[in-house]
Order: structure tokens, then C-alpha cells, then sequence
């Protein structure tokens, strides 16, 4: 069911060999602007209309007029408003008085400026009689893609828009598995730590993920369990159901990806360090072998007398030289037969 979407130390950027997912943005994040969106349903169609018309609104980063707006006209609560915008708040469903209040957990689309780590947020959602109100932190696709029911009312705009949070997570756990295969690539030939800072990230990542989707996870057994008391009917309370077995393995799979990662996050580091030993290894046989062919020409350079003929012939230049290269020669042979 699941569709791809989308310190102080030196972190790359994605690699160029990797196929990023359609919800993974590489391009730089930019400021977030307000914004307002109106829809009605017409058709079992969601479509723009004006403000008067409207069933759905949608206040993308809202700004403190429209925080004032949204407590007075809505009658919503200054801090469940704050909680919609909180990329720290858990998923929850409350009760007022004229409406409900639906908070849950969304992963936002990767950008090139975020280095590997792949960034949370959260929505709201207020459900009156006859309308729906959505709080969004950032200007994010709502209603694209297709979903596997129909929508006929506001209460299945609002299992679309949690249907739509799984995939995205779905996505989001396909684009770290991919880059962690790019990553460990590049570990294995590497002398340097900004893959593993690159796979911490990923890492870290992950651990808000995991706790996001079980977070959803309990938002989607309090919406079966007050299904009736929401509005939602018995078609409505089988989708929800089959959302939770959706989610459940959502989050099963993100575990996985959360120990594999976490669990090898020392091998990889001791990768590295053995990398790094073996170039230092080498290195050190090279200084051996240039350290002994540099002691033969240094014996026979001093200025004492040594037993060779001094009526300038050729032939213990030859020597000299031989002996150097062949002591020289003699360390990368020990090497070669020892396998160091």
C-alpha cells in the first residue's frame, strides 16, 4: 500500500547516486509564508471556492491575527491551537464544547538543509458540525494522491489526511533505507566520520519517527472507540480500522529499520578506525623501507675509508644503489609473504 513520497562538524549532502523519494525536497528550505486555503466538496471532489462557500479551511502558518481569528470565530483553545503548530506535541483527540479537537504527527519533506535528519511536525485538526478547520505549521500538499476510499463528507476528508500521514511516513522510511545503503557504501572505503555523523542523523531520525506513528497509532484507537460520538458510520469506522493495521505495520517496519541502524552503528565506527589503521599500516612499511635503503647509502657516504676502488668506476655506484633498493625491496617481500 505504500508509495514512495516524500554541530559543529561537517555533514554532506544526500548523495548524487541515490534516488530520493517524491517527498524528499532537495532543493533549500525557504521561510515559511501564511497562508489560507478554502475547499467545499462537490462531486465527492474537494475543490476551491471562496471563503463563504467554504467547508474546509486551511490556515497554513498562521499569524497572530490569525491565532486571534482562529480562538474567536472558532472558539478553539489558545493552547490546542499552539499544539497543532508544536513539532514537539504528541497525537491526541479532545472534546470541546462545538467541536473536537484532532492533533496527530506528520514527517515534513526532507530538504537539502536539514543534512540527513529527517524533520517532524505536526497538524491540527477541529471538527464542528458542519466545517473542518486544519492548522499546519508549513504549506505542505493536502490532498494529493489517491486514497482508497471515497470522499463524501468532512469526516473522510479527515481519515484522508491520516491515511496520507502513514504513507508519508512509509515514504520517508523507503528514502532512509536508500540512504543508508548509500551511506554504508561509502563507510566501507572511508577514512573520515561524516558518513557516521550522516548515519547518527538517520539514526536520530528514526527515533522520532518510531514515536510519532505509535503516537498516531493511539490517536487511531481513540477515534474507533468514539467513533459514534464523532459522527463517523460503519463504513467510516472499517476504514479507520484498517488505518490502525496500516499503521501497526508502518511502525513495525520503522522499528526494524531503527535496530538494524543502531544496532551496526558500531561495526560501522570500528570500519572506519580500520580503515584508518590500515592506511597507517602502510605507510609505516613505505617509512621502514625508505628508512633502510636511506642507512645503506648513508654507510657508504660517510667520510672514512671504505674498501671500493677510488679510480672512479661505475661499478660501486651500481652496488650502492642495488643494496638500497634491494634492502628496500627485502620489507615489501616480508610484507607480501607475512600478509600484514
Amino acid at each position: 500500500m505504500a508509495t514512495a513520497a516524500g554541530d559543529d562538524a561537517e555533514i554532506v549532502l544526500p548523495p548524487e547516486d541515490v534516488e530520493i523519494p517524491l517527498a524528499v525536497d532537495t532543493k533549500p528550505s525557504r521561510p515559511v509564508r501564511s497562508a489560507r486555503y478554502f475547499y467545499r466538496l462537490e462531486n465527492n471532489r474537494l475543490v476551491d471556492c471562496p471563503d463563504e462557500e467554504a467547508q474546509i479551511f486551511v490556515y497554513i502558518a498562521p499569524t497572530i491575527d490569525d491565532e486571534a481569528e482562529l480562538q474567536e470565530l472558532y472558539n478553539i483553545d489558545y493552547h490546542t491551537l499552539q499544539s497543532s503548530l508544536d513539532p514537539d506535541e504528541l497525537s491526541r483527540l479532545e472534546f470541546e464544547t462545538d467541536h473536537a479537537a484532532l492533533i496527530f504527527k506528520r514527517p515534513k519533506s526532507f530538504c537539502a538543509d536539514d543534512n540527513f535528519l529527517l524533520k517532524l511536525t505536526s497538524t491540527g485538526v477541529f471538527l464542528y458540525e458542519e466545517q473542518l478547520v486544519i492548522v499546519m505549521p508549513d504549506d505542505a500538499p493536502l490532498f494529493e494522491g489517491r486514497v482508497p476510499f471515497q470522499i463524501q463528507s468532512i469526516h473522510d476528508v479527515i481519515l484522508r489526511l491520516l491515511y496520507q500521514s502513514t504513507l508519508h511516513f512509509e515514504g520517508h522510511l523507503k528514502a532512509i533505507n536508500m540512504l543508508s545503503d548509500s551511506l554504508e557504501r561509502r563507510i566501507s572505503t572511508s577514512l573520515e566520520n561524516r558518513y557516521l555523523l550522516n548515519m547518527f542523523a538517520l539514526e536520530k531520525s528514526l527515533v522520532y519517527i518510531v514515536n510519532s506513528i505509535s503516537s498516531n497509532g493511539a490517536l487511531l484507537e481513540r477515534l474507533r472507540s468514539s467513533a459514534e460520538r464523532l459522527g463517523f458510520d460503519r463504513d467510516q469506522t472499517g476504514i479507520i480500522e484498517d488505518m490502525i493495521i496500516e499503521n501497526k505495520q508502518c511502525y513495525r517496519r520503522a522499528e526494524i529499520h531503527t535496530q538494524v541502524i543502531g544496532g551496526l552503528m558500531d561495526a560501522r565506527a570500528s570500519i572506519v578506525s580500520h580503515n584508518l589503521n590500515q592506511l597507517i599500516k602502510k605507510f609505516t612499511i613505505w617509512t621502514v623501507a625508505i628508512m633502510l635503503a636511506n642507512l645503506v647509502i648513508g654507510v657508504f657516504s660517510m667520510n672514512v675509508d671504505l674498501p671500493l676502488p677510488e679510480d672512479h668506476s661505475w661499478w660501486p655506484f651500481l652496488l650502492i644503489n642495488m643494496l638500497a633498493l634491494g634492502t628496500a625491496g627485502l620489507v615489501f617481500w616480508i610484507w607480501r609473504v607475512k600478509k600484514w
